[in-house]
């Protein structure tokens, strides 16, 4: 089920109503059902995964609370982490790997015959693992009692608006919110219906018109040159952003109508002056989580400085794993350690005294970004190195340059103006006065006129121009 789907549509009021009808202690009863309905809506069968998954998380974190013997509480979290990561390999990276080993073999002029599996990639199962890991990680470290009702654990693990891609919540701030007695407050829900609409322009109208040019090329990247590449990764990096931050502002939203309130996923990634920066401002529950949970355990910054810069490295490594299958995202995930480690040698840090030098520092970062999202977008290694080198063919002409990318990519003028005034630019103004205040509480603060005249623009956009179609969410393949 999609969040811009006429079902989800009718499926989240249906959930709003009877929430708010039901007495206290039958609403995580509520939010039970409607969390494996949305997930099952996807495919029935894969709902044995995430009920399996829960049910070994559950009862490791109960066994390792009730036990003083340290051994056995690590044999214990290591049957909680081997079983959920397990499942996750299976379903994810035994074909990369298999695949991966057989090439290697190859090259050695070793035959070997890849027997894959096949197996169609359970949506949400990185989001819900690494949810569920942190769990049972916490009850070890004595940071989080282990829920002992099953069927709470299981909606907090479950729990509809953020289970196929996020925010990945911790135990702490969304367990306790599932138990506790809500009442209505109309500021909050009205907070949500306007995040949630800011979502969905973000998702339906930004993102999804931008996708289609982006798909046009980096679906068939020989065929283009020049402008037309640049265009269409700079497109991606707009369209990946509003497509994820949609989401998660849809889900933030819809959590908000009852109640609960998740974690922001997001703060203007793209106005960054660094990279450590960027990522403190991007995906923020998958960084945090990777930080608490690996780079820390590593060792963090708390050894020497070789070891330091190699978790630094080793940690986007597996960041850059964690999204997908595939060497491209590897590489993704080590241009970004690497710069990180970079940005430590050299003592670089995020811009904050000199607006001039924010700005251009803003800039570097940014386009550090779009050259690492070609590697995150291509279909495979060689087709990133063909962008790169022709991204900038024809140059020397600069009008011709630009005229010739536009028309390539199936653009006019006109539609690249208005691509750039109604898509671009309201959303930088947005992120930009994002950095100061709550953009959605100022309007709501302004005279009904001028508030309702923005609410009003606000649908009217995305009923008028939103995508054809409902397009799935970019970070459902991960």
């Amino acid at each position: 089920m999609l969040f811009n789907s006429l079902q989800y549509a009718v499926f989240l009021p249906v959930v709003f109503a009877v929430y708010w009808l039901l007495p206290h202690k039958y609403r995580w009863m509520l939010l039970f059902a409607a969390s494996y309905y949305f997930y099952m809506s996807w495919n029935v069968k894969y709902v044995v995964l995430i009920l399996f998954t829960t049910t070994v998380s559950y009862f490791a974190a109960r066994f390792i609370e009730k036990t003083d013997d340290l051994k056995k509480k690590k044999t214990l979290l290591s049957i909680a982490l081997v079983s959920s990561l397990g499942v996750l390999f299976v379903f994810k990276y035994f074909d990369f790997f298999v695949t991966s080993f057989c090439d290697l073999m190859a090259k050695m002029s070793i035959p070997a015959n890849p027997k894959t599996l096949g197996l169609l990639l359970p949506v949400g199962i990185s989001f819900y693992t690494f949810q569920t890991l942190s769990y049972v990680i916490d009850v070890y470290r004595g940071n989080s009692k282990a829920e002992k009702n099953f069927g709470i654990f299981a909606t907090f693990i479950a729990f509809f608006p953020q289970l196929v891609a996020g925010p990945i919540e911790r135990t702490n701030n969304l367990l306790p919110q599932i138990k506790e007695e809500h009442h209505f407050d109309y500021k909050q829900a009205a907070y949500g219906m306007k995040l949630m609409a800011w979502g969905f322009f973000k998702k339906m109208v930004v993102a999804d018109n931008l996708a289609v040019y982006v798909d046009r090329v980096y679906n068939d990247v020989s065929n283009y040159e020049g402008f037309s590449l640049l265009l269409a990764t700079v497109f991606f990096a707009v369209q990946i952003y509003c497509d994820f931050s949609g989401y998660s502002d849809i889900a933030r939203g819809s959590a908000k109508l009852l109640g609960i309130e998740l974690m922001d996923n997001f703060r203007s990634p793209y106005f960054s002056s660094s990279v450590k920066e960027f990522w403190s401002r991007w995906h923020i529950s998958l960084s945090t989580w990777f930080r608490d949970y690996l780079y820390i355990p590593l060792g963090g910054n708390r050894v020497k400085k070789v070891r330091h810069y190699l978790n630094l490295f080793i940690t986007f490594l597996v960041s850059g794993l964690w999204h997908g299958a595939s060497w491209t995202f590897i590489i993704w995930g080590a241009i970004h350690g690497a710069a990180q480690v970079v940005e430590n040698i050299l003592h670089i840090k995020a811009e904050k005294n000199s607006r001039i030098k924010r700005v251009i520092s803003m800039c570097v970062v940014f386009v550090f970004v779009c050259f690492a999202w070609i590697f995150f977008r291509a279909q495979n290694f060689s087709e990133a190195i063909f962008v790169i080198k022709n991204m900038f063919a024809g140059i020397g002409e600069p009008l011709n340059y630009f005229m010739q990318g536009i028309s390539d990519i199936g653009m006019s003028e006109m539609r690249f103006a208005a691509c750039i005034g109604v898509y671009l630019i309201p959303l930088a103004i947005y992120d930009y006065a994002s950095l100061k205040t709550d953009v959605i509480t100022w309007v709501s603060k302004k005279p009904a006129v001028i508030r309702h005249m923005f609410y009003g623009a606000t649908v009217a956009i995305i009923i008028f121009l939103h995508a054809i179609g409902e397009v799935s969410f970019v970070y459902f393949q991960f």
